[in-house]
This record gives structure tokens, sequence and C-alpha cells, in this order.
């Protein structure tokens, strides 16, 4: 299979390759902090939440006695 000019001109070169391949990984490391970041913010939301609530029932019990 022969290529056109064309389909030559979009071959990538292997320091192209690398170019990008290290691009990529340097995003993936963005990415992965950005995710524990998004994790600890939902862990905080999730543990206020469950304090709330506990708030609320010893507040209900407190309203009961008086």
């Amino acid at each position: 299979m022969t290529l056109s000019p064309e389909q030559f001109n979009q071959l990538v070169t292997k320091e192209e390759f690398n170019e990008f391949k290290d691009e990529m990984m340097e995003m993936k490391g963005d990415v992965k902090k950005m995710l524990a970041s998004v994790d600890g913010l939902a862990k905080s939301v999730k543990d206020f939440q469950s304090e709330m609530a506990a708030n609320q029932g010893a507040h209900d019990r407190m309203s009961e006695d008086i």
C-alpha cells in the first residue's frame, strides 16, 4: 500500500511522538492531583453531612426535654 503525499505528511516522527507522550504523562500527573483534591473535598462534605445529622438529632433531643 502506498501513501499519498498528504498521508505521508500526516505521519508522526519519533521525536514528535515522544514529545506528545511526555506532555500526556505531565497531564496524567495533573489529573491525578486534581482527582485527589476532589476526593478530599467529597470526604469533607460527607463528614460534614454526617456531623450535621448528629447535631440535628442532639438538638431534637434537647427540644423534647425543654
